[in-house]
């Protein structure tokens, strides 16, 4: 089991921006939402490439921060986030992705069954702690 993904132990990454940072990487977040439920499927990151790309292409295109490459959402795991909409929020430092499912799975954990979750927020906080899985 891999605890940061599975566990229920609190760790949270607050180095995460700082290390976009130091790489000298110019992206804005990205939040990326169900176009339909408004349920929040994860963050990601987009550079101008990633964003011009997301625009042609009518998909999610991203930044990927780890590997330092575009990241279309969907090319290996085949849960492509077909493009509803883009909107800038009011400072234009942060981006909102309005985007249709074309599978069931956003998230690249999978779930007790195999199936690839729906939503990168699978876990609630029950004390400053612990996590617990949602339904």
């Amino acid at each position: 089991m891999n605890e940061l993904e599975e566990g229920t132990r609190l760790t949270l990454d607050f180095d995460k921006l700082a290390g976009v940072a130091a790489t000298g990487a110019r992206v804005v977040p990205v939040v990326l939402q169900d176009a339909t439920s408004g349920d929040v499927l994860f963050i990601g990151y987009a550079n101008d490439q990633a964003l011009k790309a997301t625009l042609e292409e009518k998909i999610a295109v991203l930044w990927s921060t780890s590997r330092n490459e575009l990241w279309r959402k969907g090319a290996t795991s085949g849960d492509v986030l077909a493009l509803v909409d883009v909107r800038v929020n009011c400072e234009q430092n942060s981006l909102l992705y309005l985007v249709n499912r074309t599978t069931g799975g956003a998230c690249h954990t999978k779930d007790a069954s195999g199936e690839a979750r729906p939503t990168c927020y699978y876990r609630s906080l029950t004390d400053a702690d612990t996590l617990r899985p949602v339904n």
